[in-house]
């Protein structure tokens, strides 16, 4: 095998909240994580090179080691000694710095192409305890499917598959950075009341009850990221008015998504956001549930 395609696919918070932040820095987090059919395209190649090599589709991004992807292929590459180097081509479709786990979901699918590629016969749990070096979102990457983050994110425990349903994806020609919304948060000072009910959830998944996930939604962040961008308010009012279930920012934002039952009010909330021109990006997608390959 000299080369492979994968699809690195987004995720989405159903539920997100902070319960501290800790004296190294990082925070403590309790979320629900859902990976959906949005994903970019990666072509992993075999050269004689020794060296790691990344073309992307968009231009303003990094294509040396600041990139993710670079990374993932470098600790592989270095911990076996692995000979020749690599070409990575990236066709990016998920939205960039929005809450999606991009970045994220390619390193994951890097590690596991390599793997596959080299024939390492490294087991998802080692690749998942190399991909937490990468980010606390790597892990779960390489997972998918739906799951309980907890610890910084690197602690999963599988979860019910979310019940059917179609998931419309609206990010605004912002960019929020992430250290910002989490410096401004002040976990410490949150209130009892201020966290969103991720029990709640959990049981509803429990129960497969689509109604009760949604009514139970939650992303603390939102405290932090809408007042600064209200924009990211009217795309969630919009969707709602057309018929969503509920609506919610993703991560720490800009990425809006709305649940709908039906697709027609999906496909009509679309249309709308689309002619609003709030929305740049804009992707009607359903949850993935299947605990399968990558492909």
């Amino acid at each position: 095998m000299n080369q492979i395609r994968l699809k690195a696919l987004a995720k989405i918070n159903l539920g997100l909240d902070v319960l501290r932040r800790k004296e190294d820095g990082y925070h403590e987090v309790k979320m629900i994580m859902q990976t959906i059919n949005l994903h970019d395209q990666i072509h992993i190649r075999k050269i004689e090179e020794e060296e790691i090599r990344i073309r992307t589709n968009l231009y303003y991004l990094p294509n040396n080691e600041n990139n993710l992807a670079y990374k993932a292929a470098k600790i592989l590459k270095d911990e076996f000694d692995l000979p020749g180097g690599v070409s990575i081509n990236l066709k990016k479709v998920i939205p960039v710095a929005a809450g999606m786990a991009g970045g994220s979901s390619d390193a994951a699918a890097v590690l596991f192409g390599m793997n596959k590629l080299y024939g390492l016969k490294l087991s998802m749990q080692d690749l998942m305890d190399r991909g937490v070096k990468l980010g606390a979102d790597v892990p779960y990457c390489i997972m998918r499917g739906t799951a309980l983050a907890e610890g910084i994110g690197e602690k999963l425990t599988k979860l019910p598959a979310m019940p059917k349903c179609h998931i419309l994806i609206a990010k605004p020609p912002i960019n929020v950075s992430t250290k910002f919304v989490y410096e401004n948060l002040h976990a410490n000072d949150l209130k009892p009341e201020d966290h969103p009910p991720v029990d709640m959830q959990l049981e509803a998944l429990r129960h497969g009850d689509l109604e009760k996930l949604v009514a139970n939604m939650g992303n603390v962040l939102e405290r932090v990221t809408v007042p600064a961008y209200p924009v990211i308010d009217e795309i969630k009012q919009m969707m709602v008015d057309c018929g969503a279930l509920g609506s919610m920012m993703s991560g720490s934002g800009p990425t809006v998504f709305g649940i709908f039952k039906s697709y027609t009010k999906a496909k009509e909330a679309y249309e709308k956001i689309e002619q609003s021109g709030l929305s740049k990006q804009i992707y009607l997608t359903t949850p993935y549930n299947q605990r399968e390959e990558m492909k």
